[in-house]
């Protein structure tokens, strides 16, 4: 029988590759892992290989209140507020959401929070947005496709009308079908950290995550297949999605480390479903 987790472990119970809950995440980002997690991302490194991507994307999309629903540590928040944007920073994780507050703090920015759950989002957050991002690769996160579903649908629904949802994933095409390999160039950027599949099947991805002080942290997450994201969007209602590798329009499948797909919920009539790659 397992113990009730503290603050300073993760608990995975005896079989660990079993775990396949949408709601164990709040338990896996412990206060020892959440103090880490920017050693891992290099606020600095990062920004430089995202570019501008993010940024171009939503200003092309008139973009002008964002909603940061995977908030985590503040990285993405903290540039969108640096940039101009009117952003709400959300998480379900209240140890990420506290990190992110001091983060911006550091940074010279009073970060607007909520603790929020994506499933019942429009219950604690009651405004709409021009955009969405879910980034980070947190969707992942969801193991049920009825939570995936209904995460879906509460974006859609706390977008305006001509409003875009940008979420991205790991390149779990590639990592099922021919192994795990990482640039690591665009996302986890920091030096003697690493991010490595510790197991691997069709239900669960589970990632092991070392510092330089021999710690050693893991998050399970389900391993979503590129179509099948674009298909969820796609039967929630939006109407055009768009996806890119590595920040790139054009990419061979199994080259990108990430995939980010931007989703628009204006309805285009003269326009069809685009697949880039």
């Amino acid at each position: 029988m397992s113990t009730t987790p503290t603050k300073q472990e993760q608990d995975f119970g005896s079989n660990p590759i079993e775990v396949r809950e949408s709601d164990h995440y709040q338990q896996e980002y412990i206060e020892g892992f959440v103090d880490k997690w920017d050693d891992l991302i290099d606020w600095d490194a990062r920004a430089q290989s995202e570019g501008d991507f993010f940024l171009r994307v939503l200003a092309e999309h008139g973009a002008e209140r964002v909603l940061d629903v995977a908030t985590g540590t503040g990285f993405h928040s903290v540039r969108l507020i640096e940039a101009g944007f009117d952003v709400t920073s959300a998480d379900g994780s209240q140890e990420m959401l506290t990190k992110a507050f001091e983060n911006g703090r550091k940074r010279g920015h009073l970060i607007r929070t909520v603790h929020a759950d994506w499933r019942w989002a429009n219950k604690d957050i009651k405004d709409t947005y021009d955009a969405i991002v879910c980034l980070g690769n947190s969707f992942t996160h969801l193991f049920e496709e009825r939570d995936r579903r209904k995460a879906l649908a509460e974006f859609y629904a706390l977008l305006k009308h001509d409003g875009i949802l940008i979420l991205d994933q790991r390149n779990y095409d590639s990592i099922l079908d021919n192994g795990f390999s990482s640039k690591h160039t665009y996302y986890y950027c920091g030096e003697n950290v690493s991010a490595e599949p510790d197991y691997v099947d069709e239900g669960l991805a589970r990632f092991k995550y070392s510092f330089p002080d021999k710690s050693t942290y893991y998050l399970n997450m389900y391993p979503l297949r590129k179509d099948y994201v674009r298909r969820l969007m796609s039967e929630v209602a939006f109407q055009r999605i768009d996806t890119y590798g590595d920040f790139k329009e054009t990419y061979q499948v199994d080259d990108p480390d990430f995939f980010i797909h931007v989703a628009s919920k204006e309805y285009l009539a003269d326009d069809k479903e685009e697949y880039h790659g």
